[in-house]
């Protein structure tokens, strides 16, 4: 007669026959991540090797060109430009590091001139990379969709006055007298440069947005840049007491006009050149950056960063490195004598309480606000006297030149001295592309761009941030998560802010330059991110989106 197996027996050998089958797959899995980790170790080989012998032989030449100055960034510069095109992804992390300390390793390195664009270096080619696998994959680099008709019509009008007035002026220069010299400027080269620098980090839109995966690569990315701003928070602090103390001279001691100038001779260890005289109530400080001014349009952008951390990160302890870091914020603007820096840093931190609508979440604001004014004024009573400089300082600047008789000025003096419709010429008011001819001093930015570009491209610009802000304030408010509304909603208000500044012209260098574009392209993947954590919560609801897999 047939033995039967029992239902005990069956359900042992039925487990032993699943354990045997998930053994067997992982096994598998293991082999193939094996032979993934071994392709990826040959190309890294291949690509490193390449890369180096392709950069020391470019470097030798260089070497007999130009000098050791040269050959150097030469040789950095292609085996980083060719590591970050094949890795877009680092390469793009890498670049967001560089930003704020790439003015301390410019001078660390000899303040060559091709260091200065050496950030780039990382962008240029991750975009590259980028743009390459989007077109593969079908997904648009340029986003979102609604800023693409103004940004053509920005691009449109820029080319205009590259080609009619930059290459005028660069095939049919005007006459000079007998006795007077040729212009030895470059006109085309500096229409490249200007428009580099005007639209060059708009592409920084669709990174961020493909750089951003899902919620852990979000909080990676917003923790990184607050330990970026932390780190070089204490840097400056660090900076400053090296001036108090002597340690660094600063501009003490000298004579004349001296005594009033930012020098690079004066550079203290971190950053570049700074004003360093006590003695005549003037201090300006570079922190981590090339130059002083810089670094207070990234203490106040930072601002932004840290209280959008310090209120909406999802941890405890990373909230208080957020509230930590805003307060080594404040402190900077006091001490780095920069007066708009010393203004516009509790400015937005005030307007961030009111449009975020932190001010009324008094469970979490009481305790935050209590915290902050009470280390803030431990800082203030045992610096009285740092403090009353700065303020008054502040003060008599304002009450000798108020901003916005300032900026009423630089319109008119532009207005009446651009030379028509399509402007003066690409470059010509732009810092950075003076190494191709002669740029004329605007110290205001849509005056800047009224020059460069006329009223028809000011005004093509301003339609285009105007799209930027709504699109941004429609994004963030479509958010129905608390935290990442809010994190959304510091973000918009640091675009609103930044789109319509025209006091100086933060949106010509680093880091505004890159943080603005680039933190647009964070606020419009909040969403998208909380799309995925509604399918984490509830699998069946998930959706067929083609999403960017290989950055």
């Amino acid at each position: 007669m047939p033995k039967f197996k029992s239902k005990s027996q069956q359900s042992k050998n039925s487990k032993k026959q699943a354990k045997k089958e998930t053994s067997t797959l992982s096994l598998k899995e293991q082999l193939a991540q094996k032979r993934k980790a071994a392709q990826a170790r040959k190309e890294l080989t291949s690509l490193l090797t390449t890369a180096t012998f392709v950069g020391v032989f470019v470097g030798i030449l260089l070497f007999f060109v130009a000098g050791i100055k040269a050959a150097i960034p030469g040789v950095l510069g292609i085996i980083i430009m060719s590591f970050s095109y094949k890795y877009p992804r680092q390469a793009l992390y890498a670049f967001i590091i560089y930003v704020p300390i790439g003015g301390t390793i410019t001078y660390y390195l000899g303040n060559s001139p091709v260091l200065q664009l050496a950030k780039d270096a990382f962008y240029v080619p991750a975009l590259i990379g980028l743009w390459q696998t989007c077109r593969k994959q079908g997904l648009p680099l340029i986003l979102p969709q609604g800023i693409k008709i103004p940004l053509y019509i920005v691009l449109g009008c820029s080319l205009l006055t590259l080609l009619f007035v930059n290459g005028g002026q660069q095939f049919n220069p005007p006459s000079v007298g007998l006795l007077e010299k040729a212009s030895q400027d470059i006109p085309l080269g500096m229409g490249i440069l200007g428009l580099k620098v005007f639209l060059g980090y708009v592409p920084l839109i669709g990174c961020a947005y493909y750089l951003i995966r899902d919620k852990r690569d979000f909080l990676f990315l917003s923790r990184l840049q607050i330990v970026l701003t932390l780190i070089c928070c204490v840097l400056g602090v660090i900076q400053y007491l090296l001036l108090l103390t002597g340690v660094c001279q600063g501009t003490r001691g000298l004579e004349g006009n001296a005594l009033f100038v930012t020098s690079l001779e004066a550079r203290c260890y971190f950053g570049g050149a700074l004003l360093y005289s006590p003695d005549e109530g003037v201090i300006r400080l570079p922190g981590t950056f090339v130059a002083p001014w810089q670094w207070a349009w990234f203490l106040i952008s930072s601002t932004f960063f840290t209280f959008a951390t310090g209120f909406t990160d999802p941890s405890p302890i990373w909230r208080l490195v957020g509230l930590g870091t805003l307060v080594t914020v404040f402190i900077n603007a006091v001490i780095s004598g920069q007066r708009i820096a010393l203004a516009l840093v509790p400015t937005c931190f005030g307007i961030l309480l009111l449009l975020t609508g932190q001010i009324g979440n008094l469970k979490r604001f009481i305790p935050i606000g209590v915290g902050l004014a009470l280390i803030l004024g431990i800082v203030m009573v045992t610096n009285p006297t740092v403090v009353q400089e700065r303020t008054e300082s502040f003060t008599s600047r304002w009450d000798a030149s108020p901003p916005q008789d300032f900026i009423i000025q630089q319109f008119q003096e532009n207005w009446k001295n651009v030379e028509g419709p399509l402007g003066s010429g690409l470059g010509r008011a732009t810092n950075s592309a003076r190494v191709m001819g002669q740029t004329k001093l605007v110290e205001t930015y849509y005056p800047k761009l009224l020059f460069e570009i006329g009223i028809i491209g000011v005004l093509a610009f301003l339609g285009l941030v105007t799209t930027l802000t709504i699109i941004g304030f429609k994004t963030y408010r479509s958010i129905k998560n608390r935290n990442f509304r809010s994190y959304g909603a510091a973000l918009w208000v640091f675009i609103l802010f930044i789109s319509y500044n025209t006091y100086y012209y933060p949106l010509d260098v680093d880091p505004v330059g890159v943080y603005y574009w680039f933190f647009a392209g964070v606020l419009f993947k909040l969403p998208e991110l909380e799309k995925q954590d509604k399918e984490d919560a509830n699998p069946q609801q998930k959706t067929k989106k083609k999403r960017l897999k290989t950055i």
